[in-house]
Formats: C-alpha cells, sequence, structure tokens
C-alpha cells in the first residue's frame, strides 16, 4: 500500500502534541524554544517572535548543534528533557518534524496546530 503525504501527516499527527496560539506563547514566557521549520525565505517575510530557523529538511542534522535548543545542560542531550515547539506554515511539516525530534528522543515535542498561518489569522504579532 502506498501512502500519501497526507496519509504521513495524519500518522505524526497521531503521535504527537499539537498547541494552540496561546500555549505557545505560555511556553515561549518560560523559555521554551521556538524553531520555525520553514525554508530562509519564508522565514525572513514573517514569523513568530523569538523563533529560530531551522529548516525541516536539515532539521535532523542541525537540531543538536543550534544555540535556541542546545546548553541547557549537557550541551549534547539536556535539552531532550524539555519542551520544544516547532512550527511551519500550516502545520504539517511541524507534525513530521516533532515526530521526527520524537523518534529522536526530545521528551516533549510539539507542533503549532494551523503554523504560521493560524498564527496569523488571530492577529499574533510577527517579526
Amino acid at each position: 500500500m502506498q501512502l500519501t503525504v497526507q496519509d504521513l501527516v495524519a500518522s505524526a499527527r497521531a503521535a504527537i502534541i499539537e498547541i494552540d496560539g496561546e500555549r505557545l506563547l505560555q511556553l515561549q514566557a518560560t523559555g521554551v524554544p521556538i524553531v520555525d521549520v520553514r525554508e530562509p525565505a519564508e522565514f525572513a517575510a514573517g514569523h513568530v517572535p523569538g523563533a529560530v530557523n531551522i529548516p525541516r529538511g536539515v532539521l535532523e542534522f542541525e537540531i543538536d548543534g543550534h544555540p535556541a535548543v542546545n546548553g541547557i545542560k549537557d550541551p549534547a542531550l539536556a535539552h531532550r528533557e524539555l519542551p520544544i515547539v516547532v512550527y511551519c506554515r500550516s502545520g504539517g511539516r511541524s507534525a513530521l518534524a516533532a515526530e521526527a525530534l520524537k523518534r529522536l528522543g526530545f521528551v516533549e515535542p510539539l507542533s503549532l496546530a494551523g503554523g504560521f498561518n493560524g498564527w496569523v489569522e488571530q492577529r499574533r504579532l510577527v517579526e
């Protein structure tokens, strides 16, 4: 049986936790890192304030080396015990990204439901 990308995203969403914009703001206020997994041009056009850009295509390779999620206790591993929020344009790439982070041992990878589009529709601040 061949899967579609929609099947992959649905499977990922069933395995991860999606949060709304209000919860993202609460987590961000406590220092939880926010990672935008869109491409650099998308990020440059506007992003959630305080987010860092690690594109989905290189996320697994760069997540340990990025200062936004690294160096809390043990630079290589400590951040896996803490929440991390990922988002994309509409929530599909971030669901896949959160699932990948979960497989890499992150205890609480969270995906922003509705992605950046939902964030903007809620009239939230954008950088």
